[in-house]
């Protein structure tokens, strides 16, 4: 079922008096439970693409459709909920706050989820047992490795079950074992239906994906 449709979509930003292109005339679909990697250079607008993917980031033209939604065709409170409801983030950078337990780090994202303590700490513990992470909750950041880290930050984006997880370059400050290791938990969570779009730089990475969307210089030269 095509579940993911962008259409002619191009982003402009301003420099100076000139507009520069970030990507121009993007146009692919992605079935629902695809693992997709996104790969070209730096500056190739991948991360640009990942963002307007993640309803962060507008686009000059175009459009983009999630499970039928035209996502920036909706308000900006609605699609803060749309990215609550169906998105889950995942970066190079861990971005755990270094004085909240790997558990408190999980649960941010249930701030303004209308459930009590007691069932966000639950939630909390199932996202970390995912990952592999059982009998880590209460440690700090500091007490746990980089491929750790990792799958907090995963546990994170995945602990209200969305729809969609996006990743930009999430084995980027790893080691080739936990690259390894974060790229067979990746496959084992889009198993279970979760569709996945990453954005990497490796071609190892890029291998345990189902297809590759490659990028140069703002346009889409492959979708296979």
């Amino acid at each position: 079922m095509t579940y993911i449709v962008a259409e002619n979509l191009v982003k402009q930003y301003q420099n100076g008096h000139a507009p520069v292109t970030a990507i121009s005339d993007i146009n692919f679909e992605i079935e629902a439970g695809e693992l997709v990697a996104i790969m070209g250079e730096s500056g190739a607008g991948k991360s640009t693409l990942l963002s307007i993917m993640g309803a962060m980031n507008a686009p000059t033209s175009g459009s983009l459709r999630v499970d039928d939604i035209d996502i920036y065709s909706l308000k900006q409170d609605q699609r803060a909920d749309f990215r609550r409801e169906f998105l889950g983030f995942v970066f190079q950078s861990f971005h755990l706050i270094p004085y909240l337990t790997v558990a408190e780090n999980v649960m941010l994202p249930l701030a303004t989820v209308k459930k009590s303590g007691r069932e966000k700490q639950a939630m909390a513990e199932k996202a970390l047992a995912s990952v592999g992470l059982q009998g880590k909750s209460h440690r700090l950041p500091n007490q746990i490795s980089g491929g750790e880290k990792e799958r907090v930050a995963i546990a994170r984006a995945i602990v209200n079950q969305p729809r969609v997880l996006l990743a930009d370059e999430p084995t980027g400050n790893l080691d080739s074992k936990t690259t390894r290791d974060i790229m067979e938990l990746l496959q084992r969570l889009n198993s279970e239906d979760m569709t996945i779009i990453m954005v990497t730089h490796s071609h190892e990475c890029a291998g345990y994906t189902q297809r590759i969307l490659q990028v140069y210089d703002g346009r889409l030269v492959d979708s296979g």
